[in-house]
């Protein structure tokens, strides 16, 4: 596989607002640090190095996450980790009606869109009809469940 990946979508505003929102957790974090340990000088320049590379690194991979596809398969980009599936590995894209039972309650979780694995595994996406890239884009989320079965499809159609 190559390295032609694409992100079938625009990642939607409110990335920008967890990589703010995380910005100042991670200022108070310094602040309590600081505070409780009374540091200084070299101490409070040292935490301050690491808070704004951990920001960094994380609010970088906060941007990246998400599905990409190549023309030889598709890559699920997470927070700690990506995997990459050929789609001759991939046996179905599908929706997956998300819900959580708590007590005697239903909870409704959202669509997510899953993929079936040749050996029976599920692979979780970053798709979430509710999530921050389709919270308010719904439509945008059934274009890319569909490109993803479309490509799936067209890349394992005999030839």
């Amino acid at each position: 596989m190559g390295d032609e990946w694409t992100r079938p979508y625009t990642p939607g505003t409110g990335r920008w607002l967890v990589i703010g929102w995380e910005a100042i957790a991670l200022g108070l974090l310094g602040w309590s640090t600081v505070e409780q340990f009374g540091l200084a000088g070299p101490g409070i320049r040292v935490l301050a190095t690491a808070i704004a590379a951990l920001w960094v690194i994380g609010g970088w991979r906060i941007r990246e996450m998400g599905v990409y596809v190549g023309p030889g398969g598709v890559r699920i980009r997470g927070l700690l980790r990506s995997r990459t599936m050929r789609w001759e590995d991939v046996a179905h894209v599908r929706l997956h009606r998300h819900t959580r039972k708590i007590g005697g309650f239903q909870l409704e979780g959202g669509m997510t869109v899953l993929i079936e694995r040749r050996d029976g595994t599920m692979v979780n996406t970053e798709l979430w009809a509710q999530g921050i890239d389709f919270h308010s884009r719904p439509h945008l989320f059934r274009e890319v469940y569909h490109e993803l079965r479309n490509r799936h499809l067209a890349a394992v159609a005999p030839a």
